[in-house]
């Protein structure tokens, strides 16, 4: 069970091709990044929303150290 929940389970934004119940979100990251490698609008894209990902991931991180 453990192993199945690391894997369905990851933090929005980690790209799996694994699917949690109610939460496609990291699947369809992975494909954004796949289809990126031959879009390079898209790539940006891809780029701009895992920063905004990262940056969102360090001010949780501020709020906590705090």
């Amino acid at each position: 069970m453990d192993s199945l929940l690391s894997i369905v389970q990851m933090p929005t934004g980690v790209p799996v091709a694994t699917v949690a119940i109610n939460a496609a979100a990291n699947a369809g990251i992975l494909a954004a990044r796949i289809l990126a490698l031959s879009d390079p609008a898209l790539a940006e894209r891809v780029a701009a929303q895992r920063e905004a990902q990262a940056e969102k991931a360090r001010a949780a991180d501020r709020r906590l150290q705090a």
